[in-house]
């Protein structure tokens, strides 16, 4: 299953790679939601081979994730991995300079089973693709917006 959308945020490349790499309040909001995040690797900065450990409730049970950042070319895009009993997903995210003040965020997921449970699933949340989708492209809004108003703020101070 693939999502994926585009979004046009006022801000530099660098200043929105800078919000894509970090992971330090990625991993806080997780735990804010109920998930255990443990930094696997020892690495510093957002260099590929960054790993994380996250554990997480869902539909009554712990589940359990391995997150690999697999490319990291800055600033132009980034590849973060991901891999579960039943499903391994990848995370494309690329950005183009519009201008000098504005960057196109492109975004891609895609969700793969790994065997035929994982593949009931999968088939079973594609009913509900159209609703998936729209949450994921809101989440992303979501995020340019506070990364534009984040820059703005930067800008004033």
């Amino acid at each position: 299953m693939k999502f994926s959308t585009k979004e046009d945020i006022e801000a530099p490349a660098e200043v929105v790679f800078d919000a894509l790499s970090d992971f330090p309040r990625f991993e806080r909001a997780a735990m804010r939601r109920g998930a255990e995040v443990t930094r696997i690797d020892r690495l510093a900065g957002a260099d590929a081979g960054l790993s994380w450990s996250v554990r997480f409730p869902l539909r009554g049970r712990v589940r359990r994730l391995v997150c690999d950042l697999k490319n990291s070319d800055r600033p132009n895009a980034m590849l973060v991995g991901a891999e579960s009993s039943g499903f391994s997903a990848d995370l494309t995210l690329t950005l183009l300079a519009l201008s000098r003040s504005r960057t196109r965020l492109g975004v891609e997921l895609e969700i793969k089973p790994k065997g035929l449970s994982s593949r009931l699933m999968l088939q079973t949340a594609r009913l509900g693709k159209a609703n998936l989708s729209r949450r994921f492209v809101e989440r992303v809004q979501k995020f340019a917006a506070n990364i534009e108003l984040q820059h703005l703020r930067h800008r004033i101070d």
